[in-house]
């Protein structure tokens, strides 16, 4: 697929999200409380996987983390962000694996993130995609001097599911493209 409906895919989706996600917690937070917000974001990557993630991949990731631990301990955000990552990197590796049942990738997926964001909301307010983290941190200068740890904590998170899968399955994900076939 040539990159500008990719791009165009991309763009839809990620705007989906942070209306979505974010509309939802600045909107609705005290009403719906985690839990909403939660639905909110996974719903919205869901809708947005079934609607154009057969063009793109569905890689649509940027929203909001206000970046700051509170009564958290920088070691518990590196380690949630981190831990929290891996699993939805695994999952996604385990639904777009060729071997995988077909038709319920969007819905795992979306289902993942709504469980990543109820556990890890009251820890670091989720970020587990560098790109969500940065988009407000230029927004607020006290979240830009962490956003380190919401770059470096994904990254670490996403090297240690790609490993694991690999290890686990025996799959060697650099055998297969972005769209799960196999390579050419």
């Amino acid at each position: 697929m040539r990159l500008g409906p990719r791009l165009a895919a991309e763009t839809v989706g990620t705007f989906w999200l942070v209306l979505a996600g974010c509309g939802t917690a600045v909107l609705a937070g005290e009403q719906v409380g985690y839990l909403g917000v939660a639905l909110a974001f996974g719903l919205a990557v869901l809708t947005m996987a079934y609607a154009v993630g057969h063009v793109s991949g569905g890689h649509f990731n940027p929203a909001v983390t206000l970046g700051s631990p509170e009564s958290y301990t920088l070691v518990a955000a590196a380690l949630t962000e981190i831990v929290l990552t891996a699993v939805f990197v695994f999952v996604i590796l385990g639904v777009t694996d060729r071997r995988a049942p077909v038709g319920f990738t969007p819905l795992a997926i979306g289902l993942t993130l709504t469980a990543v964001h109820l556990v890890s909301i009251p820890v670091t307010n989720t970020s587990v995609n560098p790109a969500r983290s940065l988009g407000v941190a230029w927004f607020d200068t006290a979240a830009l001097g962490q956003s380190w740890l919401f770059v470096v904590a994904p990254l670490v998170g996403a090297a240690v599911a790609g490993l694991a899968y690999a290890v686990i399955t025996g799959v060697d994900r650099r055998d297969v493209d972005i769209d799960g076939g196999a390579a050419v």
